[in-house]
C-alpha cells in the first residue's frame, strides 16, 4: 500500500506537467485560427496580391483545420495519440517558419493550409491523451480546463497578433510559433502513449466529399461572393451524408456517427447553431479590424487593443453564466446571449453611422458597442456546448465533440469569407461595416431559430444539469 501511495506521488507531477504541455499546444495550435485577423492588413501591404487575399491568410488555416480534425483523432485512435501529437507539432513548426520567410501572398497561402493540417493532427489528441493521464476527480478537473484554454485562445489571437506585429514585423506572429513548439516537442515525453483498442478504420472517401463540399462553399464566396455554387456544395453534402449512413451499416467507422444526424435529440440543430453564431462573431471580429485599419489608419497594435473590451466582456460573462445564470435558467441563457450580441451589433452600426463619412477618425463608441458583443457572446457559449451535448450518448461523445469542433472552425471561415466579402465589396469603409453588421444581425436571428430548436429537442431548456440520455 504504501508502495503505491509513494509511485503516484512521485508520478503526479509527470501528469500535471503532461497536462501542460498539452493545452499549451492546443492553446497554440488555436491561437493561430485568429492571430492573423489584426495582422491581415500588414501583410497584405507587405506581400501584395488581389484584396481577397486578407480573407485566405485566416481561411486558408481553418479549412484544413475544420474537414481534418475528425480523421486526426481517427490517426491518433490507429497509430498512437502520442506519436501523431509529436508528428502534428513538428509538422506545425515547420509551417510556422515557412510562413514567416513567406516571399509571397501565395506562399503564405499554402504554408497556412499545411499549418491547420498540421493543427488538425495535434487538437484530437488531447482529450484521449487526458483520459489516459488521470481518472476520477483528476479527470473532471484536467477536462474542465481545456474550455478555458480554447477560450481564452480565440479571444487573446487577434490582440498577441497586433502586438508581435507592431514589435517586430507581420513575420514575428509566426516565428512565435518556433520556440513554443519546440518546447512542446522536447516535453511531449511526458506523455503516455495511447491508443484505441478499436482501431477504428479510416473513411477517406468521406474525408475528401466533405473537403471538396466545404471548398466549393467557401472558395466562391471569397473570391466572388458567388451563390450558385451552393447547388454543387449542397449536392457533395448530401452524397456525404448517404456515405456516412452506407458505412455505419456495414460497421467500417464512419467519419460521423450517423445517430448524431438522425433522430429528434437536436445535435443537428446544434450544428447549425454552432455553424451561424461562430460565422458571425469571427467575421465581425475581421470587420472591425479592417475597418479601423483600413478607414480609420490606426496602427496595427491601436487595431489589436480595441478588441480588449471584447475579449474582456467576454471572459467577464462567460464566468457568470457558469457560476450563476446557466445553473439557474438553464440553455435558455442562449437567448440572452443572442439579443445581447445583437444590441451590440446595432450599436456598432449606429456608431458608425455617426463617424465622419471618409471613415477616417477613430470612434469611441465603437468600444462600447463591442463590449456589449463581448457580453453576448459569453453569455451565448457557455450554456451552447453544455446543451448541445445534453443528449448524445456514452459511445458518440468523441464524434459529437469532434464535430462540434469542426463546424465551429467552419463557420469562422465561413464568416471571414461572407462578412469580409460584404465589407470589401461595398463602396466604402464605413459603408462596408455597417453592412457586415446589418448581415451580422441576419445571422442572429436564424442562429436563435437553431437555437430554439435545440433547446425544445433536448429538454435543456430549464436545466442542462442533468447527465446525456443513454
Amino acid at each position: 500500500m504504501t508502495t503505491d501511495t509513494n509511485t503516484h506521488t512521485q508520478t503526479r507531477p509527470r501528469t500535471h506537467a503532461g497536462l501542460v504541455v498539452l493545452l499549451i499546444a492546443e492553446a497554440m495550435n488555436l491561437l493561430d485560427a485568429t492571430i492573423t485577423t489584426v495582422a491581415a492588413p500588414a501583410i497584405h501591404a507587405g506581400l501584395g496580391g488581389p484584396v481577397s487575399d486578407i480573407q485566405w491568410y485566416g481561411a486558408a488555416y481553418t479549412l484544413p483545420f475544420a474537414v481534418l480534425l475528425i480523421t486526426g483523432g481517427r490517426l491518433g485512435d490507429i497509430a498512437g495519440r502520442r506519436r501523431i501529437f509529436r508528428i502534428g507539432v513538428a509538422g506545425f513548426v515547420l509551417a510556422s517558419l515557412v510562413c514567416a520567410a513567406a516571399p509571397s501572398a501565395g506562399a503564405l497561402i499554402a504554408a497556412r493550409a499545411v499549418q491547420g493540417a498540421a493543427a488538425a493532427l495535434v487538437v484530437p489528441q488531447t482529450v484521449g491523451l487526458i483520459r489516459a493521464m488521470y481518472d476520477g476527480d483528476g479527470l473532471a478537473r484536467a477536462m474542465g480546463s481545456i474550455g478555458p484554454v480554447m477560450g481564452l485562445a480565440a479571444v487573446c489571437g487577434p490582440v498577441l497578433g497586433g502586438v508581435l506585429t507592431h514589435a517586430g514585423s507581420w513575420r514575428a506572429a509566426f516565428l512565435v510559433n518556433v520556440p513554443l513548439g519546440l518546447a512542446v516537442l522536447a516535453a511531449a515525453r511526458l506523455l503516455p502513449e495511447d491508443r484505441s483498442a478499436a482501431r477504428p478504420r479510416l473513411d477517406l472517401t468521406g474525408t475528401a466529399l466533405v473537403s471538396a463540399a466545404v471548398g466549393l462553399l467557401t472558395y466562391p464566396l471569397i473570391t466572388s461572393g458567388s451563390w450558385p455554387w451552393l447547388v454543387p456544395s449542397a449536392v457533395l453534402f448530401g452524397v456525404f451524408v448517404l456515405h456516412q449512413r452506407h458505412r455505419a451499416r456495414r460497421s467500417r467507422s464512419p467519419l460521423v456517427e450517423p445517430s448524431l444526424l438522425l433522430g429528434n435529440r437536436g445535435f443537428p440543430a446544434a450544428l447549425v447553431c454552432s455553424l451561424l453564431f461562430f460565422a458571425t462573431v469571427n467575421g465581425l471580429l475581421l470587420v472591425v479590424v479592417l475597418q479601423l485599419q483600413l478607414g480609420a489608419h490606426i496602427g496595427v497594435l491601436a487595431a489589436g487593443l480595441s478588441l480588449v473590451p471584447w475579449s474582456a466582456a467576454m471572459a467577464v460573462s462567460s464566468l457568470v453564466a457558469g457560476a450563476r445564470l446557466v445553473p439557474r435558467y438553464g440553455a435558455r441563457v442562449m437567448y440572452a446571449g443572442l439579443g445581447t450580441l445583437g444590441v451590440g451589433a446595432v450599436a456598432a452600426i449606429v456608431a458608425y453611422a455617426n463617424s465622419p463619412a471618409s471613415g477616417a477618425r477613430y470612434s469611441w463608441p465603437l468600444l462600447l458597442a463591442l463590449a456589449v458583443c463581448g457580453v453576448g457572446q459569453g453569455l451565448f457559449v457557455v450554456p451552447f456546448f453544455t446543451a448541445a451535448l445534453h443528449r448524445v450518448r456514452p459511445h458518440e461523445t468523441g464524434s459529437a465533440s469532434g464535430l462540434l469542433n469542426a463546424v465551429q472552425q467552419l463557420g469562422g471561415t465561413l464568416g471571414v469569407a461572407l462578412l469580409g466579402g460584404v465589407f470589401l465589396r461595398a463602396g466604402t469603409v464605413l459603408g462596408g461595416a455597417e453592412a457586415a453588421f446589418g448581415t451580422a444581425v441576419g445571422l442572429l436571428v436564424l442562429t436563435g431559430v437553431a437555437a430554439a430548436r435545440l433547446v425544445t429537442s433536448t429538454g435543456a431548456g430549464a436545466s442542462t444539469g442533468t447527465r446525456p440520455a443513454a
